[in-house]
């Protein structure tokens, strides 16, 4: 399905409590390989750096279930600059679109330190969407969300069930290199896992009868939302 050029996706989310976790997990993983990019079986860390306008659009859009919405964030995986991804995730209703190009860590740390001249002539169109943003709406840095991944594939459908774990917040800098970078847990006890369940057109029976959770219900998650949060609620103690 397309919206505006944009092939849209389902994104299902749910919080999970520790048993609950362990029981999908089981078996989950009886069923579809891991993803690839894994690491070993607890999966791969995500480390994002998300920007938001002057007035936190990104941040106050999602409270208020504006139709449609969108933000911008640059991307790691295990804390290496080997790949550098700028994505923008744009969410209608009940579909998600996710664009993605790549960054030099040159582009990166210039973007970082306040000078986004050295993308204004990018190839990639998203990369320049991320110029004007920064150069004429006020864009800027807000949160640095942190996070382990174990996910899992379904070819039919493009099926990706995965488990989000050890949420976190960045609260003493913006920059995802920073050795000094300090990390605030973002979830409590009882729910510190996040299912995601995305799919294209439909979600196959066999993956919907392993995945989805009997005892929790569909939750409205945002990672960016909940991250702002804890950093605020760190500088408040």
């Amino acid at each position: 399905m397309e919206f505006m050029g944009r092939r849209l996706r389902h994104e299902y989310k749910y919080y999970l409590h520790p048993h609950e976790y362990l029981s999908i997990r089981q078996r989950v993983a009886s069923m579809l390989p891991l993803d690839p990019h894994s690491q070993n079986g607890d999966g791969y860390g995500i480390r994002s750096l998300y920007f938001d306008s002057p007035v936190d659009h990104a941040l106050y859009d999602k409270a208020n279930g504006i139709f449609g919405r969108e933000k911008f964030r640059i991307r790691i995986y295990n804390g290496s600059d080997s790949s550098i991804k700028l994505e923008r995730k744009s969410k209608y209703g009940e579909y998600v679109s996710k664009e993605s190009a790549p960054l030099t860590r040159a582009e990166y740390d210039n973007i970082v330190h306040g000078d986004a001249s050295s993308i204004a002539e990018s190839p990639h169109p998203l990369v320049r969407d991320l110029y004007l943003g920064l150069a004429h709406k006020g864009y800027r840095p807000t949160a640095i969300v942190d996070y382990v991944r174990e996910a899992y594939i379904y070819e039919y459908g493009d099926v990706r069930i995965t488990f989000d774990k050890k949420l976190s917040s960045g609260v003493n800098s913006l920059d995802l290199f920073d050795p000094g970078l300090a990390l605030r847990e973002a979830l409590n006890d009882s729910a510190r896992t996040i299912l995601e369940i995305k799919f294209n057109r439909f979600l196959p029976e066999p993956v919907r009868l392993i995945a989805t959770p009997s005892a929790s219900v569909r939750s409205t998650i945002s990672k960016y939302v909940i991250c702002r949060e804890a950093a605020k609620l760190h500088f408040k103690r």
